[in-house]
């Protein structure tokens, strides 16, 4: 057993690690799952299913990861998680396996998921997504590149988060939050665009605007919201105007609303 390993890990003879995965005291690794080279494993850490787990991640104390479905009707079939490279779980997270065969649970790369925090079945987490303590995914919730939400966010099943979507502490989303805006409230609302995470993306003042402006005009009160996305001069947007009508267009939830006031909030003058 590689020095690497700590003698009191329970390592199925039918797992595969790469010769430089370090794990920790009592961590449990079952048949089926795979580990790419310098990641380490902490103690008591568990992880089972048919569990795909790549490069350079690191994954902290007790966190439990393709452990079955928390659904009644689950048959116990060792369904898939996949997690890319550079990801950071810690202490106690929570990730399900997929429902069925035909899914997967997948979390993209250098996502940072923070202690406590649940990602439910059939989840699909892009690159760079931030869970903070405490935040709960239900299944089939799909979360676009960095996107941060924040400590005990409940989330509810088959919902969109659109990328650098920034979701407030505390918020119950029950339906799809618009990429590049700040979503806040037990009743969750739009209350302006992620200004500090566009900045911090590298989008121009220009794009931002742009997205400020749009937000005015889809949640215009003298129009339908499908009168107001066809009066939109798609062609003219720049990509990540596309992206946020393209969001919309294609919502099954619907979209959260605007806050109450109908004013943008993220205090930014261009």
């Amino acid at each position: 057993m590689s020095n690497r390993i700590h003698p009191t890990a329970i390592i199925d003879p039918r797992a595969d690690l790469d010769e430089d995965v370090e794990v920790g005291p009592h961590a449990i690794i079952e048949e089926g799952v795979s580990i790419g080279a310098r990641t380490r494993i902490g103690p008591f850490v568990h992880i089972q299913g048919q569990t795909e787990i790549g490069a350079d991640n690191t994954i902290y104390t007790g966190a439990t990861i393709g452990l079955p479905p928390q659904f009644i009707g689950f048959k116990g079939e060792a369904t898939r998680t996949v997690i890319g490279t550079g990801n950071t779980i810690r202490e106690y997270a929570n990730i399900n396996r997929a429902l069925t065969m035909e899914g997967a649970t997948i979390i993209g790369n250098n996502c940072f998921i923070m202690g406590f925090s649940h990602i439910a079945h059939d989840c699909i987490l892009g690159n760079q997504v931030t869970l903070a303590n405490g935040a709960l995914l239900a299944g089939h919730v799909i979360v676009g590149d960095r996107a941060f939400i924040s400590g005990n966010c409940g989330v509810h099943q088959f919902v969109r988060i659109g990328r650098l979507v920034m979701l407030g502490g505390m918020t119950r989303l029950t339906q799809d939050a618009p990429p590049f805006t700040i979503v806040v409230g037990d009743k969750a609302e739009v209350y302006g665009i992620n200004t500090v995470g566009l900045r911090r993306a590298g989008l121009s003042s220009e794009v931002r605007n742009e997205l400020r402006q749009l937000v005015h005009k889809v949640y215009r009160r003298d129009m339908t919201r499908s009168e107001a996305l066809a009066a939109i001069e798609v062609d003219a947007l720049h990509d990540e105007g596309r992206e946020f009508v393209d969001f919309i267009k294609t919502s099954k939830r619907g979209v959260v609303p605007l806050s109450t006031g109908g004013k943008l909030a993220d205090g930014e003058s261009e």
